[in-house]
């Protein structure tokens, strides 16, 4: 057996039985939700119109381990879910636990990316304007408990076998 291989740290997956149900979540139904979230969660940011290069631009997320996906675009200023139908122009996917690193700030997107724990798909540049608008954000005292609640899920999944 190679060493090199057998030697590569054990990743934390989300568990497969909660992965299940959230996988017949519709993409669509998601989408909406999450973009609810992004739009309370980046007000300042959508008014100031710092997220304009996404504008009729479709994002595709995907948490495989869970079985989830997320289209998102921005239309007149706001974060909306994207017809399902629409091609994305760029699509990001990880792991639960990438993208909760990422969240928390345990983790920075360069580290994520350049050990093809997210990886970013598309295109580049897009993924580039997105990185470097979350780089930049500082969400700590506006996520406030929530911050704290993410920081415990990414203890839990980073402690799963």
């Amino acid at each position: 057996m190679n060493s090199a291989v057998s030697s590569l740290p054990r990743l934390p997956k989300f568990p497969k039985p909660l992965a299940l149900p959230l996988g017949l979540i519709p993409t669509a139904a998601n989408s909406a939700i999450l973009a609810n979230i992004l739009n309370r969660l980046f007000a300042p940011e959508l008014a100031d119109g710092e997220l304009d290069f996404l504008e009729e631009r479709v994002m595709l997320i995907e948490a495989r381990d869970a079985r989830l996906s997320y289209k998102l675009t921005l239309k007149n200023g706001r974060i909306s879910a994207a017809d399902s139908k629409q091609t994305h122009d760029l699509s990001i996917d990880g792991t639960v636990y990438d993208f909760l690193l990422l969240a928390t700030r345990r983790e920075d997107a360069d580290t994520l990316f350049f050990n093809r724990r997210l990886r970013l798909g598309g295109d580049t540049e897009l993924g580039l304007y997105v990185k470097n608008f979350l780089d930049a954000l500082e969400l700590d005292d506006r996520l406030g408990p929530l911050l704290k609640l993410l920081n415990g899920a990414t203890t839990v999944i980073g402690k799963l076998p």
